[in-house]
């Protein structure tokens, strides 16, 4: 099991397209992936779940990844983040 710590850098937050992104990304890998947000944690590939989280700019989230790819898993995910869901800013 991985738990990582990140905070959401892009303007938007965690908005329609980049929970999209982040639960089309997750749900690539096998692992369960639990994203959390205030000790709050949802199926991260599930996007509806994650726009309730009303994660925004400056917000604390946090990973929780079991499985066997969960290394590749929270590497790719981790980046797509820390790219401002590659969104630019």
């Amino acid at each position: 099991m991985i738990e990582t710590q990140l905070t959401i850098i892009n303007k938007l937050g965690l908005h329609a397209r980049a929970a999209a992104k982040l639960s089309s990304t997750a749900a690539s890998f096998g692992s369960d992936i639990q994203l959390g947000v205030e000790g709050k944690f949802v199926d991260c590939k599930s996007v509806m779940s994650l726009m309730l989280l009303a994660a925004a700019q400056g917000r604390e989230i946090t990973f929780i990844i079991e499985g066997k790819d969960e290394e590749l898993a929270n590497e790719t995910l981790c980046a797509l983040v820390n790219d401002y869901f590659g969104e630019g800013e």
